[in-house]
């Protein structure tokens, strides 16, 4: 499974196109989908992308659900349902679709935002905003992280 991570600003053209980070396009290059998935993000004015594995991870627990409570449908209409697939260019670039610029209220440049097993797609200045506010929370909460496993040296 793909791991993203750190923070990169790209431009976007007139046509949507934005270049995917080239450190974010090698963590999912080992995939059978040569591309990333992407979606409104439930937590932050971004969008939100993973690789094909962590969408299948997010469709089988959904599908762990009751087959016909609301939940199961509210989880798969917006998370599979809004979901797009986009394919890398030869330049390594995607096509945003515009109804996800318009949500991330994205202009002429969007930050990368690496997050682990997914990333966020930010306009700029807002995520410069957010940076700051997450480094305080995360002073502020510092003693509840822990490494659930030991580290073990390759």
């Amino acid at each position: 499974m793909a791991l993203f991570l750190s923070n990169f600003t790209n431009k976007i053209d007139k046509k949507g196109r934005v270049s995917v980070p080239a450190q974010f396009r090698q963590a999912v290059s080992d995939q059978d989908y040569l591309g990333v998935i992407v979606y409104e993000s439930f937590v932050n004015q971004s969008i939100e992308g993973c690789d094909i594995g962590r969408i299948r991870q997010l469709s089988d627990s959904i599908d762990e659900l009751d087959p016909f409570s609301e939940t199961r449908d509210a989880f798969a209409t917006s998370i599979l349902g809004g979901s797009v697939q986009l394919p890398f260019d030869a330049d390594g670039r995607v096509v945003l679709p515009d109804s996800l610029i318009e949500f991330a209220n994205l202009k002429d440049g969007a930050t990368f935002v690496g997050k682990g097993k997914t990333f966020e797609i930010w306009k700029p200045e807002s995520f410069l905003d957010y940076m700051k506010k997450a480094k305080e929370k995360a002073r502020e909460d510092r003693a509840s992280l822990r490494l659930t496993k030991p580290l073990v040296k390759e």
